[in-house]
């Protein structure tokens, strides 16, 4: 499964030489490894192109939408102005056509040659050849220290993410920090969590084949599975643990206690859960094209009723709702012998509510029941789930066999396999949408998070003023404990709140009982006014900045 662009990666090693000057002159202005929407005017400009086929140039090339590009998207940007100059029409599908992109010419760019000797002339020192991004990355890590918080410029944010970072760190954090939302609902953001590739999560209960799944889309095994696993998958329970696979300069299985405190992976936050949790959590790490796009996390099945509950250390709906929340997409997996949702199952599922719109439910291994009885799965599937996905749009559901065996055309039959292969077209197509979404879903989860935040700072702040002065404080906050379903109520008609946003009564009393409420913080206006700001200004400003420059 190829998500890299063809073009990107059909240059000739000549030209990406011509294009990596062609590189760092148009980003001489600052040199940190991007271009935005003002380099490219000027640098487009020499083309010659009319306004409209540069402007589809920039928005094949940014397919991610990240406001910049990089040395790839450039390569591609200038491949394209290549055919639109020879006459050909620029669209997606001109990337994965018959052109010859190994021995095309680089495109006429009218006085670039004068241009460049000038800026040589005048600029004895040449910046890095093989100079990288990893720079700028270590730039906007150094941003999320305590003393460089308050000091970042605008003119150092070069892309939406480094927009969002900033806004976090100079207007969401400190009112996170304020109402301790880390504590009751996730830990305070990272640099890694900003840069971290899209990641997809599968869920099933055990046998339904989620780490074949995994190893079909990689075509091989993964580091920690090579030994373990490939011998062993079958009907019995096969990964006990929560594996993310993602992309490594090497083949290497990384124990959960090291990943955690790696400042350049998004895991921080799973310290919370602790080393009953950490130590059956692990990374592995292989060097893969599918792997540079997309993250995978593979999880222990689902048992059923009192296993479930006794036989794991940590709290494995937690963990699953963690990276909900973190993750791009959601493949629930089912097989035609299981169709029965476990308490356990629901538990789960219900742990990735406000996250519905990522869920994906994969019927696999249906070549095991002929046409009829795929039918008959396929209605009872959709009632089982019909009772556990609360939500009114009916699941999107894929049918079919992912593994590298054959489909089993015995009981399938010919229209089977046809319907097979139409399916898994339309998973790979989903699969295939998830980077160039990434940055949309960065945008959509901040601005969650930041009403989350908001309506926490309100239920803390509504605790604190419901304190006596001086007697009876024990006695005051057991009983807003026992009333905490009152409490969200009055918060919500106070301030005019949408009940669906508030957390699960049960899991908030939980966390509070650890707390004195006398000493959380009163309501500050200005604080929230702050955050509302951000949401309805700074945010949509980000996004005109880092729009398609020729829109």
């Amino acid at each position: 499964m190829e998500i890299d662009s063809v073009a990107a990666g059909s240059c000739s090693k000549e030209n990406q030489i011509i294009y990596k000057d062609w590189f760092e002159f148009a980003d001489s202005a600052d040199g940190d490894e991007r271009i935005t929407g003002n380099d490219a005017i000027k640098f487009f400009s020499m083309s010659n192109l009319p306004r409209p086929e540069l402007k589809q140039v920039w928005a094949i090339a940014d397919a991610k939408r990240q406001g910049y590009l990089g040395f790839k998207e450039f390569i591609v940007a200038m491949q394209l102005v290549s055919l639109a100059q020879t006459g050909h029409e620029i669209s997606h599908e001109v990337l994965h056509s018959d052109v010859d992109f190994k021995n095309m010419n680089p495109p006429v760019m009218d006085g670039l040659i004068v241009l460049m000797a000038k800026k040589k002339k005048h600029s004895p020192k040449s910046s890095d050849p093989n100079g990288s991004p990893a720079a700028d990355a270590s730039l906007t890590a150094h941003w999320f220290s305590s003393k460089s918080s308050k000091k970042i410029s605008l003119s150092s944010v070069t892309s939406i993410i480094d927009g969002l970072k900033r806004l976090y760190i100079q207007k969401l954090k400190p009112l996170e920090v304020a109402y301790q939302f880390n504590d009751f609902v996730s830990p305070l953001l990272t640099n890694s969590d900003f840069d971290a590739k899209p990641m997809v999560m599968l869920l099933g209960q055990y046998s339904t084949g989620k780490t074949t799944f995994i190893k079909h889309m990689l075509k091989s095994s993964y580091p920690g599975k090579l030994s373990s696993l490939s011998s062993h998958i079958g009907p019995e329970p096969t990964t006990d643990r929560f594996v993310v696979v993602m992309s490594g300069p090497d083949e290497r299985s990384i124990p959960g206690n090291t990943v955690a405190v790696q400042a350049d992976m998004p895991f921080s936050g799973l310290t919370s859960f602790g080393t009953a949790f950490l130590s059956k959590f692990e990374c592995s790490q292989m060097p893969h094209p599918l792997l540079e796009h997309i993250t995978f996390v593979d999880t222990p099945g689902v048992l059923s009723g009192e296993k479930q509950r006794t036989q794991r250390a940590y709290e494995f709906t937690g963990v699953t709702s963690w990276f909900a929340s973190k993750c791009d997409l959601i493949l629930l997996l089912f097989d035609p012998h299981k169709l029965d949702v476990s308490d356990e199952f629901k538990r789960v599922i219900s742990s990735l509510r406000g996250h519905d719109d990522k869920i994906r439910v994969v019927l696999n291994k249906a070549d095991q029941v002929d046409t009829q009885q795929l039918m008959r799965v396929y209605g009872a599937l959709m009632w089982s789930l019909g009772k556990v996905l609360n939500t009114p749009e009916v699941a999107r559901v894929y049918i079919g066999s992912f593994s590298d065996k054959p489909i089993n055309e015995v009981s399938t039959g010919p229209i089977g396999r046809e319907l097979f292969e139409m399916e898994q077209e339309d998973l790979l197509s989903d699969l295939k949408n998830i980077p160039k979404k990434a940055c949309d879903r960065r945008i959509n989860e901040f601005v969650k998070r930041a009403r989350a935040a908001k309506i926490h700072a309100y239920i803390i702040s509504h605790l604190k003023k419901e304190m006596p002065a001086i007697m009876g404080k024990a006695k005051a906050q057991q009983k807003l404990m026992d009333n905490l379903e009152d409490v969200f109520g009055k918060v919500q008609r106070e301030h005019h709140l949408p009940k669906g946003d508030f957390p699960n009564v049960d899991h908030f009393r939980e966390v509070l009982s650890g707390y004195n409420f006398d000493k959380f913080e009163k309501l500050k206006p200005k604080m929230l006014q702050t955050v509302d700001d951000m949401l309805g200004y700074d945010i949509p400003e980000l996004l005109k900045n880092f729009k398609n420059p020729y829109d």
